[in-house]
């Protein structure tokens, strides 16, 4: 996805505008605009000329951005140059104002001290029109944008607040008109009466106050870009490089790979790299939030940004600039906050026809009125309260600020979500699938048990380690390593069979020739015969958890080697509070079925698919996806199909570069325990979205009825502008509330297990649950709505139901057909899904 800046935009309108504009050039397969950070992604083979050119028509401006990926780079993008023009043009504009309410209200109404002219209605009047001048040419960019909008057919928030302000402000010229004329008549009844209706007052303070609604809003937005900036910030400035046996400082930005770069203790690792000489304990909290300090010695990676608490480390660079572990991470959230959620949806459904509307329905009050016999001063002051106290910017911002906040959360917790839909659809998981090896387990497996056949325990050793040593896979690893380094045979012709085991021929030596396979059970019983006390043998182990490896050489079997992987320290922890959330868990693996079962059964997974080859994971993980919303958790090349069929792929972040990449979401930690982490924040961040969106669908619902008069109250048009500025703001500032979640505290998780299958017998009482998954609700009073329609069937007894979760858990006293509970639930207005 190509980035592009976008300027001018100043709502929700605007961004909805952009977007339409882009997305219907050819070639563009999708575009995200985002309010909030003020870019635009575009995926598609349309040319940049292009793109900049419809979002110039449109009446914005665009421009490519910057693909260096530094920190500096990154921290330009991010640079707060908006609040400081908003401030500047609200002390102006305030001052300018509270001259004019001194001599408007504060004389006229209380008695304020004056020089005599202001006395005379006229004077008075023309000073007004003069100084709400001032402040309307002050706030100027209101009334050139909304021009502009008008212009281009697309009307944003700009246009109401130029159609308040300048309708209060002609209105009043116009009064002034009448006044003049009065006067000139000798009719001073009029001049007087005329002069207490100007709302030269409300043509000044409508911009001003809006500028003020702005700038908490810049403030309250910069802070939602804060775990932004402090990764950024965490960048090393310099780096010392050693060049012919000398130390030399220069720019981080300057070291290129293969350069040797020292790091004392104290100092920040400036580059990733690899150690060649010396140890040290490295802090590396910064990326992955983990507090406890890594011993780094000899051949061990080190990552940018990371702190050398003690010893003296020599480095080899490896990745530099954008290439850098924490390069990646900002950049991984900062695109992640220039994509949409799917909630998104709503909010751009609404705002894109929001404007017109609203303009709509003011054309309407005046009329309205006007019709029902009240004065033109009384309609048209409605009028004006219903333009300036509508407020499409709250919609525009209710998803954004909250995916800003709830990615930054994440980032500081190593949490990377790269695009808004992963950090929507985690929290909305029906089951979790768990590869074993490297996930569950600790990936480093060690050799159990050697039975050898008809050959010494050494010569097993030696056949087994000289046909595992071309192999990657860990458990040829630990054959390797149990070896203990010993001279293997050289072969040739060595094959891989995935899933099941290897092939080679001895090259040298009295066996020249001679085949040497391994693998599993059935791999090898395929083609040699098995005893059956070998057979026995594999049996047991497999029950205790441990995978035997077979082995033939010349023909016959020669023995067995069995090895284990620990399962690590959190995992039984982290797969309960997955489940304490009502998600099913899941394993899936390519080892034999009672091993696998077995460890399932320790870890405490739902349910475990063993036997799965690497090309079969993604079909598994297919089946899982029609129960509902599928989640895969991988750290191995063999994972990434998996990862990348799944609705949501999370890698643990120790794993593989391809795995990495081709997930959704990466765990830096290598935790099983972010796992739960990410869903816990995902549903509080899609909970905040949901409370932004009824916040800006009630505060629109409420206030478009109260200004237009329909709940007898005569509303000011400054009151209405007052109450647009602050809906934006209360925004922004839930969104910021997301900093305090506790992401690792399970303690307010469901805390009641998930059950794969829909219905499950309860022994106790001989009830049944269906889960019903349910699209459409919004709110606690969606839920109401559809806890009542169910609970009203005989034979329910209750019904847990969660707009978050999008989900109902019915308890049933006896069974009932599914198409009763779906139809209930379909007459409440909803969707099954």
């Amino acid at each position: 996805m190509k980035q592009y800046n976008v300027t001018g935009m100043s709502c929700a309108a605007c961004s909805a505008r952009v977007e339409k504009a882009v997305s219907e050039l050819n070639g563009v397969t999708s575009c995200s605009v985002s309010l909030l950070t003020n870019s635009m992604g575009v995926e598609g083979t349309a040319s940049d000329k292009e793109i900049i050119k419809a979002v110039n028509d449109a009446g914005y401006g665009a421009s490519v951005k910057a693909d260096k990926g530094s920190a500096s780079d990154a921290d330009d993008l991010l640079k707060d140059r908006e609040t400081p023009r908003l401030v500047r043009r609200l002390i102006i504009s305030a001052s300018l104002l509270l001259v004019l309410m001194y001599f408007s209200m504060g004389h006229a109404m209380w008695g304020f001290p004056a020089p005599a002219a202001f006395d005379d209605p006229i004077f008075s009047a023309v000073f007004q029109m003069v100084f709400s001048a001032a402040v309307m040419a002050v706030n100027g960019k209101f009334f050139t944008s909304g021009v502009k909008a008008v212009v281009h057919g697309a009307a944003n928030m700009d246009t109401l607040v130029a159609l308040g302000s300048a309708a209060s402000f002609g209105y009043s010229i116009a009064e002034l008109i009448i006044m003049i004329a009065a006067r000139g008549r000798g009719d001073e009844a009029t001049v007087m009466k005329y002069g207490m209706n100007l709302y030269f007052e409300s043509a000044a303070m409508i911009p001003t106050l809006i500028t003020v609604g702005k700038t908490l809003e810049s403030f309250s937005k910069g802070k939602t870009t804060n775990a932004l900036k402090s990764l950024i910030k965490m960048s090393p400035v310099r780096a010392v490089i050693l060049k012919d046996g000398k130390e030399t400082e220069v720019p981080a930005d300057e070291v290129i790979p293969g350069d040797v770069f020292v790091v004392r203790p104290g100092e920040s690792v400036p580059v990733d790299g690899t150690v060649i000489d010396g140890s040290a304990a490295v802090d590396e909290s910064a990326l992955t939030g983990e507090s406890v300090p890594v011993d780094k010695a000899c051949g061990d990676p080190v990552s940018a940004a990371t702190l050398n608490k003690s010893g003296f480390l020599t480095c080899r660079a490896t990745r530099v600039g954008a290439d850098t572990t924490l390069s990646q991470i900002i950049k991984t959230v900062s695109d992640a906050a220039a994509t949409k959620a799917p909630i998104a949806r709503i909010a751009d459904k609404v705002s894109g026809i929001f404007v017109p509307v609203v303009i709509a329905i003011a054309a309407l009050t005046l009329a309205g009125w006007m019709i029902y016999g009240k004065s033109f001063s009384f309609s048209i002051a409605r009028a004006i309260s219903v333009l300036v106290i509508s407020c499409p910017c709250a919609l525009g911002l209710a998803t954004p600020v909250a995916i800003m906040v709830g990615s930054g959360v994440g980032a500081r917790n190593g949490i990377l979500f790269k695009n808004a839909t992963s950090l929507e659809n985690v929290g909305k998981a029906s089951s979790v699938a768990l590869d074993k090896t490297g996930t569950v387990t600790e990936g480093n497996p060690s050799v159990t048990d050697v039975i050898p056949y008809g050959v010494t325990k050494e010569e097993l050793v030696l056949f087994a380690a000289s046909l595992e040593a071309k192999s990657e896979h860990p458990l040829a690893k630990a054959i390797v390593e149990y070896a203990h380094g010993a001279e293997t045979l050289p072969v040739d012709g060595f094959e891989i069979f995935t899933g099941n085991g290897l092939r080679a021929y001895v090259a040298e030596g009295d066996r020249k020739g001679s085949i040497l396979e391994g693998g599993s059970f059935k791999y090898i019983s395929s083609s040699y015969e098995i005893p059956d006390a070998a057979s026995a043998d594999a049996e047991s182990l497999s029950e205790r958890g441990r995978t035997p490896l077979l082995f033939a050489s010349g023909g016959e079997y020669i023995g067995m080697i069995a090895v284990a992987d620990r399962i690590k320290e959190d995992s039984k922890a982290a797969i309960d509070e997955i489940g304490n959330m009502g998600i099913s868990v899941v394993m899936i693996t390519g080892d034999n079925e009672k091993v696998a079962k077995k460890i399932a059964e320790d870890a405490g997974c739902d349910e475990v698919i063993a036997g799965v080859l690497p090309n079969e994971k993604a079909s598994e993980i297919e089946k899982l996806k029609k129960n509902g919303i599928t989640v895969m958790v991988g750290d191995g090349i063999n994972d990434a199909p998996a990862l990348t069929v799944a609705d949501t792929g999370i890698a643990i972040g120790a794993g593989t570069d391809v795995a990495i990449d081709a997930a959704d979401v990466v765990l830096m930690k290598s935790s099983l325990k972010d796992v739960s982490a990410a869903i816990r924040l995902s549903r509080k961040t899609v909970r905040n979205i949901y409370e932004n969106l009824f916040w800006a669908f009630l505060y629109n619902a409420f206030c478009i009825p109260l200004a237009i008069g329909l709940y007898g109250i005569e509303m000011k048009p400054v009151y209405g502008a007052a109450a647009m500025s602050l809906s934006s703001f209360c925004v922004c500032m839930n969104a910021l509330r997301l900093n305090f979640v506790k992401i690792h505290d399970p303690s307010h998780d469901v805390k009641k297990r998930a059950k794969m299958s829909k219905k499950t017998n309860d022994k106790e009482n001989n009830k049944m649950e269906v889960t019903i998954g349910i699209k459409g609700m919004m709110c606690p009073h969606c839920e109401a709505r559809v806890k009542a329609a169910l609970e009203a069937i005989n034979g329910v007894e209750k019904a847990n139901v969660s707009h978050v979760d999008e989900r109902a858990v019915v308890t049933l006293s006896k069974a009932l057909d599914e198409n009763v509970l779906k139809e209930a639930v379909i007459a409440a207005g909803y969707e099954v899904i």
